[in-house]
């Protein structure tokens, strides 16, 4: 794992789109994905296994959960996935960790907090092409036979339709990511997708501390982190948009117009 100091805008931004010019296309697509936060000791557990919690539980708050949810108002769920990503969506600790495709949509999520504007923030960068290399034979399968390099929940329920199953592809740790169904316009403004492992203790940044490749720590000093924010805000990276409705633009404008600490 790779940890990389900015010092600069310019090499952020040189940081976060490295690596992704895709010569077979002849295009910047990049494989990376990415987790902006606030402070650089914030870790990756779940809301599921922080202090271990609630590991034990999952099982139970999951079957309350499908079993309360006011279907009237919920999306057709066709499978235990798109439950997970449902109630993860909606605040129940579970195993998924939220990511971006958008660099810019983490680095809002890193800027948000202006309580914590004094402490250096970070950015994972995660290549799920060197990440899909770990997986278990019949994911991988099951990304050739779609043609695929993140799952959807479909393509997850073929292969394992619940958590145990699910847990028994492998004997190692592994990681892998999918996107969720269009549940709001959160999540599509969010460019969002979850990561998932194994295993519901499992932490994601002790299995990518042992990555040589594909993984990158991104240190944004506090000293940058005003500048990101102001400069995000002109691109329209706000909560206006990446919240929808009268919450979010409460959400921009409250921040927006609070005065800088001096």
């Amino acid at each position: 794992m790779r940890e990389q100091r900015v010092e600069s805008w310019v090499e952020l931004q040189e940081a976060l789109f490295a690596d992704s010019w895709n010569e077979a296309l002849g295009r910047h697509r990049s494989s990376f994905v990415f987790r902006g936060m606030p402070h650089v000791e914030h870790d990756l557990s779940t809301a599921l296994n922080r202090k271990g919690m609630f590991v034990r539980q999952e099982k139970d708050l999951l079957r309350a959960f499908r079993k309360y949810a006011p279907g009237a108002h919920q999306p057709r769920m066709e499978f235990l996935w798109d439950w997970l990503a449902l109630a993860q969506h909606h605040g129940l600790p579970t195993r998924l960790l939220d990511w971006t495709f958008s660099p810019y949509v983490a680095l809002h999520f890193l800027t948000e907090d202006t309580d914590l504007a004094d402490q250096d923030g970070v950015v994972w960068c995660v290549d799920y092409h060197e990440t899909n290399r770990l997986l278990p034979r019949p994911l991988k399968a099951q990304l050739r036979k779609e043609g695929a390099d993140v799952f959807t929940a479909e393509m997850l329920s073929a292969v394992a339709g619940d958590l145990s199953t699910f847990d028994k592809l492998a004997k190692h740790p592994f990681v892998l990511f999918f996107e969720p169904p269009s549940l709001d316009a959160r999540i599509i403004n969010q460019f969002a997708l979850f990561s998932v492992m194994n295993g519901p203790e499992l932490r994601l940044d002790t299995f990518l501390e042992d990555q040589k490749q594909g993984v990158r720590r991104l240190i944004v000093p506090a000293s940058l982190k005003w500048e990101v924010r102001d400069k995000l805000d002109q691109a329209n990276i706000t909560e206006r948009v990446l919240f929808p409705g009268l919450d979010g633009l409460s959400r921009w404008l409250r921040r927006y117009y609070s005065p800088r600490p001096r």
